[in-house]
Parts: C-alpha cells; sequence; structure tokens
C-alpha cells in the first residue's frame, strides 16, 4: 500500500505526541513493505524520522508572511525557497509559542479554508508535488486542522483521505471569538469530506462526535502504541530516588504542581535524597514560566536535587524513563491522550496522574500508577510519597503497566488497526479505476 503521511515538523524541538505517533507507525508500516512518505508541514521534522529529500511545505514563515501581507503571496518560488530553509525554520520553531492567542484565529481560519484562504499558493505548491508522486492509495493526516487541504488532495489524487484526531479542541478552544465559532463550525462542514477518523482514545472519540457530529461509521478508536522492543525495566530501583517528568515543560502540563509537590515531600523529610529529573523541550513563549520555576526551586534550597535534561531522542526515552523511580506529568487540560505514561509503563515506571481527560481510560487499562485529583499538588505530594516510601508496591505497579502495554498498547497493534480500516476504505487502489499520475513529471517537482 502507498500512503502519504502529512505531519507538522517538530522543529520546535519538544515532546510531540503526534510527532512520535506519525514516525512510529510509518516505521512500523514500512516494515511490513507498505510504501509510506511523511510530508513535513510548517517545520522541519526532527529524529530519524525525517524525509531529508521531501521539501517543507506550508512553510511556517512563508504561512505567516502570506497571512499578513497580499504581497508574499505572489512572490517568485525563489524567494520561498529561501524561506522554507530548514536552519531558518528551526530558528522559528524555536520562537513557536510567542504570538499572541487573539493572533491565532485569522491564519487558522484561513488555513481551514484551503483554496479560498491566504496560503492558497502553498496548497497549490503542495497538491502538485503530491500528483508528481504518482498513484497513492490513501492520504493520512496528522489532525483535523489540517482538513482545509482535504478538497486539493482529493481533486489532484482521487485517494481517499483519513484524519487523526488529536487534541484539536484545546488547540481552537483557545482561540478568541469570533474566530472560535467559525473555526468549529468551518471544521465540521470538511469533516464531511474525510473518509475515515482516527481518535487516540474512547474518550477523545466522544468528544470530537459530539462537537462535529461525526457518523460513528467513520470513527475508528486507534490507541497510539509503545515501539516495547526499546524498553525494559530497571534492574534495581534509582538510589537515590527519582521523581520524573517527560512532557513540553510548560504550565498547561503542569510542571509548577509537580515542582511543588516535590518540594512538599523534601520538606516532610521523610524520603532522603529525593531528586526532580525533567525533560520534554519548550517553547519561546515557555521561557519566562521556567525562570520563574527555576527561581521557586532555588529559593527552596532545591536547585542541585533538580535536573533539566534536553529533549530525548527515541532511543534515549526508555533510559530516561528507567531511571526514575515515579513519572508524573500533572496536566491542567483534559488530554486527548497521554503516549508518556504509557512509555513510562513499558520502562516498568508506575505513574502518578491527574484524574482527567483520556489519562483515566488509559490506567484503567493498565492498572501501572495511582489517579489524584487535578491542580492539587498536595493530593500529589502524597501519592507520590506513598509510592516512594512502598518499594515494593510501586514495583508491582510498574510490572502490571508494564504487562498490560505488551500486549495492548504495542505499535504493531496499532498498525493492525490502522490497516484493518484503510484496507476496507471505498475507493481505494484496489477498487477505483486506474488514474493517471498528475501533469507534473518527477524532475519537474517544485521544490
Amino acid at each position: 500500500m502507498k500512503i502519504i503521511q502529512i505531519t507538522p515538523g517538530a522543529g520546535a524541538g519538544f515532546y510531540c505526541e503526534n510527532c512520535l505517533r506519525d514516525a512510529a507507525l510509518a516505521r512500523e508500516l514500512r516494515g511490513r513493505n507498505h510504501d509510506v512518505l511523511m510530508v513535513p508541514l510548517y517545520l522541519p521534522s526532527i529524529g530519524e524520522e525525517a524525509e531529508p529529500d521531501t521539501p517543507i511545505f506550508f512553510g511556517g514563515i512563508n504561512v505567516y508572511l502570506q497571512q499578513k501581507s497580499a504581497l508574499f503571496r505572489h512572490t517568485p518560488r525563489w524567494l520561498d525557497r529561501l524561506l522554507d530553509a530548514r536552519p531558518l525554520l528551526r530558528w522559528a520553531g524555536r520562537r513557536a509559542g510567542m504570538v499572541r492567542p487573539d493572533e491565532l484565529g485569522p491564519p487558522t481560519l484561513s488555513m481551514l479554508r484551503g483554496e479560498e484562504g491566504r496560503q492558497v499558493k502553498e496548497l497549490q505548491r503542495l497538491t502538485r508535488w503530491l500528483a508528481d508522486r504518482g498513484r497513492v492509495d490513501v492520504v493520512c493526516l496528522s489532525n483535523a486542522l489540517l482538513a482545509g487541504l482535504v478538497h486539493r488532495i482529493k481533486e489532484a489524487l482521487g485517494a481517499p483521505v483519513v484524519c487523526t484526531l488529536q487534541d484539536e479542541d484545546a488547540f481552537l478552544d483557545g482561540l478568541s471569538e469570533p474566530h472560535r465559532g467559525r473555526a468549529w463550525a468551518l471544521l465540521a462542514e470538511l469533516c464531511t469530506h474525510i473518509d475515515a477518523f482516527f481518535p487516540v482514545s474512547r474518550y477523545y472519540a466522544g468528544v470530537m462526535q459530539s462537537r462535529l457530529a461525526l457518523p460513528a461509521d467513520r470513527v475508528h478508536v486507534v490507541h497510539p502504541g509503545v515501539e516495547t522492543a526499546l524498553y525494559a525495566p530497571a534492574e534495581a530501583p534509582p538510589d537515590p530516588p527519582v521523581v520524573g517528568y517527560l512532557g513540553q515543560e510548560g504550565r498547561a502540563s503542569g510542571l509548577d504542581l509537580l515542582a511543588e509537590a516535590f518540594l512538599e515531600i523534601r520538606r516532610r523529610g521523610r524520603v532522603p535524597g529525593l531528586r526532580l529529573r525533567v525533560a520534554g523541550g519548550r517553547l519561546g513563549a515557555d521561557r519566562p514560566f521556567i525562570r520563574t520555576l527555576a527561581d521557586r526551586i532555588a529559593d527552596a534550597g532545591a536547585a542541585e536535587a533538580v535536573e533539566f535534561l534536553p529533549i530525548p531522542s527515541r532511543h534515549e526515552t526508555p533510559g530516561l524513563l528507567a531511571s526514575m523511580s515515579v513519572l508524573s506529568v500533572p496536566v491542567r487540560t483534559s488530554p486527548a491522550y497521554a503516549l508518556y505514561l504509557l512509555e513510562a509503563n513499558a520502562a516498568g515506571v508506575p505513574v502518578v496522574e491527574p484524574r482527567t481527560g483520556a489519562i483515566e481510560e488509559l490506567l484503567e487499562a493498565t492498572g501501572g500508577g495511582i489517579l489524584v485529583e487535578p491542580e492539587d499538588p498536595t493530593a500529589l505530594a502524597d501519592a507520590i510519597e506513598r509510592l516512594l516510601l512502598d518499594p515494593a508496591r510501586a514495583r508491582a505497579l510498574g510490572r502490571a503497566g508494564r504487562e498490560a502495554v505488551l500486549e495492548h498498547f504495542t505499535v504493531e497493534r496499532m498498525a493492525d488497526r490502522v490497516l484493518d480500516v484503510l484496507t476496507a476504505l471505498p475507493g481505494n487502489l484496489s477498487t477505483r479505476p486506474d488514474k493517471p499520475a498528475g501533469p507534473h513529471s518527477e524532475n519537474r517537482s517544485p521544490r
């Protein structure tokens, strides 16, 4: 099967569940001899999933300038190419998140409007390039915010389009009115043209079916899976004990709540030598938050006990997690998924997580941790401390979580589920009539 996977790049360099899921699925499908081409949007991909010979489409700087000025909607390709240079986009990615929320509405609506939006030049370039790839079986969108591409992609390729659903609600609900309401209404209309949806949890399937009136027969829950062959429990618990965090280092993910819980446990003095290990990366907008948090930790005399580590690579993550006694990412949101939870369990590490979003669904399935009430650092400290003071229980929870992940949440099971849906789609290569490749040859594809 020939599959095009369109995924926003991760040039900002933070722990991105969507990126990790798409890359892991592509590797697994390629291992089964499927032809998978990952196409980055906005920013460069990072890590070994990157496609060095694939151009970046809708480069973040071009998208911004075309939104702001009509001049940039008609610039020559050589100038656009300069603005799409990977080093420049990586620099822009490090500043991602600096745009004010009230400025996000117009570009979001423009992207959803597709050929009627201000970035139509980028859409035309993408669809010409895709048509030059020859026939494909299916195009997969990483999230529904890319639905503005659907009409032109189907027109150019004659292939079905499917879409993963993950955390679009958090982004759209963060827009100011009237953009929020218009974006939801436009997305609902665009979704009528998408052939199948892959929400990442039962919880999120319910959220998006309710908000977009998605037909049940097009909704197929696919839990993202862990590449379990990379993970193994540590031979012995870390000494001194370590509380760990893996996620974007920002307020929404609750890093300050975990820091307060950590400081409270230290004040109680029942867990000598306790350390806090933080990894996952940050956006430019997170830097003031991190500075304030670092000052808070230093004022409490705990700076030497806290490590802020670089974002781990795919091969570094298992060892990082195995170095922890317990993982906690006490998010303030209602997440569609929590891949870090499953990764920790795969490494035999128990978790302490808030009872919110899909987290309850996942912990019910794995039995690999403890649920606490959201935004309560004292309850968080109590639960973490109980595990640190009862290593036998912590190990039992970690073992239970690992066994459940190995059985139910592997990348192999994720790929099986996706392929079951893709092969049954009406209009795939095995059922649709021959369609000639696009008019642009490989040698003429714009770069």
